[in-house]
């Protein structure tokens, strides 16, 4: 039996793993928060279809279609307010939320990003381009970092780190993959978890 505790919202723009990881672990891993909205800015992503397979309410809201970054952010704030929202994940989220945002959200919204920041982050890093420069450069460990917002990409205090191995013969799609399920999948329920939990 998942407790009503916390509010979360997830913002997503694609396939959604790291949505369904989080839906997964309600129960177990995550017990005082629950998942009460999912916002795509991408009318396609398969997110939808994993949050409407969970029950989970779900809107889509596109920049484009609205006109500008402060009408986006205007109508996330309502749909936020709308389902009494505590704190914000991004889970593979491919819109850089602004300054006046963040500071308002303040410790109040989680990222993933898949490398140990400081390694391979801030702008310009993101999906495969984080795993190819990181085989590009020849490290032998990457992972992935949960950190909050703020308005420097990925440059808000971390939270929780996990190591992963690169293997010989690794390209990017394999170690994105490695990377998701050893390191991804098991921090983002955990750092909701804990920040649901305490006073952080």
């Amino acid at each position: 039996m998942v407790s009503e505790g916390k509010r979360v919202a997830v913002l997503v723009s694609g396939g959604g793993t790291n949505l369904q990881a989080i839906l997964d672990a309600q129960g177990s891993v995550i017990r005082s928060a629950r998942i009460a909205l999912v916002v795509s800015n991408n009318p396609g992503a398969y997110a939808l279809k994993r949050a409407e397979a969970a029950g989970v309410p779900a809107r889509t809201l596109s920049k484009k279609e609205l006109g500008s970054q402060a009408a986006f952010e205007k109508a996330l704030d309502a749909c936020l307010a709308e389902y009494r929202i505590d704190f914000i994940v991004l889970a593979g989220f491919m819109t850089i939320l602004s300054p006046d945002f963040t500071r308002q959200w303040d410790h109040r919204i989680l990222n993933i990003h898949p490398s140990l920041i400081p390694a391979f982050c801030g702008k310009g890093y993101y999906g495969l381009r984080v795993h190819e420069a990181a085989l590009a450069r020849g490290v032998k460990l990457t992972g992935a970092t949960v950190h909050f917002v703020n308005e420097i990409p990925d440059g808000g205090e971390i939270l929780l780190q996990k190591a992963v191995e690169v293997l010989p013969g690794d390209t990017p799609e394999l170690l994105q993959r490695r990377v998701m399920e050893q390191a991804e999948w098991k921090l983002l329920p955990q750092a909701i978890e804990l920040l649901a939990s305490s006073e952080l």
